[in-house]
């Protein structure tokens, strides 16, 4: 939790009360590998910092999975859309491996948005770092190679999504078949 009040401190300035206040509301959850913390339907009522672990978002398209995305230690995760909006999620939230996440309720931060700017602060920027995600990773899906949106995931991710999501599941990530992916990590070897 150290970690999340000197993220909190340098992104939005909070003060020792609002830390408190924010501390306060936050849930403590141990999570084993392969746990669906957000099913397909459901509403997302939680935002989560992950202290420790691995969580990734997909969906199915035609019978076959689609990873949105992946997040590990010191970052924020929920499925935004369902958050946001309170309304059933089209996406999965799952631990890839053993996790420990903080959940604050949407509830909790309405509330806390009311009561400091620095709050609504955490959220502007939250939503702000996903809207770029977004965009980054459209323009990136659209434009590059095989070769180059696996240099550039390599290159953008924390080692550690890096080194331990399964391959099959960043090839679905990066729209790229398990194969390919391979090829692809064979020749960023070899040269």
């Amino acid at each position: 939790m150290n970690e999340l009040h000197k993220i909190l401190e340098e992104l939005i300035g909070l003060t020792d009360n609002e830390w408190g206040v924010f501390k306060s509301l936050l849930k403590k959850r141990d999570v084993k590998a392969k746990t669906l913390i957000i099913k397909e339907g459901s509403i997302a009522k939680n935002l989560y910092f992950i202290d420790s672990g691995l969580l990734r978002s997909y969906y199915f398209l035609d019978g076959k999975e689609i990873n949105s995305y992946f997040s590990c230690d010191n970052q924020f995760i929920s499925i935004f859309s369902s958050f946001i909006n309170q309304t059933p999620s089209l996406e999965i939230l799952e631990t890839i491996e053993d996790s420990c996440v903080y959940e604050l309720s949407y509830y909790s931060l309405s509330e806390l948005y009311t009561k400091s700017a620095n709050f609504e602060k955490l959220g502007r920027i939250l939503a702000e770092k996903n809207y770029l995600c977004a965009l980054e990773r459209t323009s990136t899906m659209q434009t590059k190679t095989a070769k180059e949106k696996y240099l550039d995931f390599i290159k953008k991710y924390n080692k550690k999504i890096v080194q331990r999501v399964p391959q099959h599941q960043i090839a679905s990530f990066l729209g790229i078949a398990p194969e390919s992916l391979s090829r692809v990590r064979k020749e960023i070897t070899i040269s």
